[in-house]
């Protein structure tokens, strides 16, 4: 559960509190909360379930302090990573102040419907964004498709948004400001997430294998940082890619390793960009069988049961 610790702030009219943003995967809530937040906080691939853990990010305003919840989309889940992915999703809906639900635009609706009917039994009415809309050619088909949200559901506002091209999202912060309590900020206002720097690291590690793997593999894929050393101008990173198959070790790795540099560069770059310095960076893969399924394995590596 997160403690709400506050600190002193000037003034009456200072809102602050916490945002949960949910909806199935790959609807954009990690596109968005990036884009909120003018920087990288959340991994973005075009692969379902990318997310896997609650993200908090604070965005420090004027006049409020919004405390974001980025969430793994809400799916039916088979395994035990799954299941302690949407258990995620649902306690974060039970913190929020607000909580901000996401559709696709272009996604059929009984679809979204199923989700939306899920978080409606332990909210108050949601804001609900429907979003990629730029991936429709003719805005006048976004009516009808507003007007069946609007009939079928409560919501507190519907508003049509491009996560991607910032379309929408000053009307997204405005509603959303508007509901918050008045409250003194919770967080420093050098703060920008509640995760160590080693987490975005493992995170941005895994997003690159996303990216240049297929298949299963994207899924089967957990990251775990093994060395951190820093020193004035240099950081020495050394991280274990753990995979459930020997072939899917194989995949990683490449033709005469040539996939696992590939990562390795791409994963760098971002990487220096994070810290601000050069970095040093040494991947090595590992099998680690069934560790999606292991409880034992899924808190080694992270992903804790609530």
């Amino acid at each position: 559960m997160i403690e709400r610790a506050s600190l002193t702030k000037e003034g009456t009219d200072f809102r602050c509190g916490f945002v949960a943003l949910v909806g199935k995967p790959n609807v954009g809530k990690s596109t968005l909360l990036n884009t909120i937040m003018g920087r990288k906080i959340s991994i973005v691939t075009p692969k379902p379930q990318t997310t896997r853990n609650r993200i908090l990010a604070v965005k420090n305003l004027e006049n409020a302090q919004i405390i974001f919840l980025d969430t793994p989309g809400i799916h039916k889940p088979k395994i035990e990573l799954n299941r302690r992915m949407v258990r995620m999703a649902f306690q974060a809906i039970g913190e929020a102040d607000v909580v901000v639900v996401m559709v696709e635009a272009n996604a059929p609706f009984e679809e979204e419907a199923k989700v939306i009917e899920e978080i409606e039994k332990i909210t108050k009415p949601p804001i609900l964004l429907i979003n990629k809309i730029d991936l429709i050619r003719n805005k006048s088909e976004l009516l009808p498709i507003i007007k069946e949200y609007d009939d079928r559901f409560n919501f507190a506002e519907i508003i049509p948004i491009s996560a991607l091209l910032a379309d929408g999202i000053d009307r997204v912060m405005n509603e959303i400001i508007v509901r918050l309590p008045n409250s003194p900020p919770m967080f420093p206002e050098d703060m920008i997430s509640d995760r160590a720097e080693r987490f975005f690291v493992a995170e941005l590690i895994r997003e690159k294998i996303i990216l240049k793997t297929k298949q299963e593999v994207p899924y089967s894929v957990a990251v775990d940082i093994e060395m951190w050393e820093e020193s004035e101008n240099l950081f020495r990173i050394g991280a274990i890619i753990y995979v459930e198959k020997e072939s899917q070790k194989g995949i990683i790795i490449g033709k005469k390793g040539e996939r696992l540099k590939e990562i390795g560069i791409l994963a760098r770059q971002d990487i220096e960009k994070l810290l601000g310095c050069k970095v040093y960076l040494e991947l090595w893969v590992k099998v680690q069988p069934y560790w999606r399924r292991d409880p034992v394995a899924l808190r080694r590596l992270g992903y804790e049961d609530i």
